[in-house]
């Protein structure tokens, strides 16, 4: 995101106080697909908000991320149905497949990996959500298939 989107975020509350800094930084992650260090310093000078007590406010709240997303986003869900029923062989599987962790990018740029604390599809556990698509009773050997078409699809891109 160049500057003169972070600027447009900021034109949108001129007379903001610090009331208005989770809804800028939704804006700005809705726009970049996360909060980069240069939409922080510059919502923190409009805000007259150091920029620590930003980043303080932004971790505290699970939506919001600090880096770019990959061209495929994976969510796990990690609530009680997909526990019970082993999304944490499901993550540990992803996390070695990608080699990266949760808030993590792919070198590639291919794959980002969140960990959501429900994704409100419990009859279908475990489950994993890919750019909004859900996918069900999620094992290694489906994970594998479907990291394999995410490959094929992202190098044709």
């Amino acid at each position: 995101m160049n500057n003169n989107a972070i600027n447009e975020v900021i034109e949108k509350y001129p007379s903001a106080k610090r009331e208005y800094l989770i809804p800028m930084l939704q804006d700005v992650q809705e726009i970049q697909g996360f909060v980069s260090k240069d939409s922080v310093v510059m919502i923190g000078d409009h805000l007259k908000l150091p920029g620590a007590k930003i980043y303080g406010v932004a971790t505290f709240y699970n939506q919001f991320r600090f880096n770019k997303p990959g061209q495929f986003h994976i969510q796990i869900c990690r609530g009680t149905a997909c526990h019970v029923k082993g999304s944490v062989n499901v993550l540990e599987s992803i996390e070695r497949a990608l080699n990266i962790k949760v808030g993590q990018t792919s070198r590639d740029g291919l794959f980002s990996l969140e960990v959501v604390a429900c994704l409100g599809a419990c009859g279908l556990a475990p489950v994993i959500s890919v750019n909004g698509e859900f996918y069900a009773n999620v094992d290694n050997k489906k994970l594998f298939k479907i990291l394999k078409n995410l490959r094929k699809e992202g190098g044709t891109k």
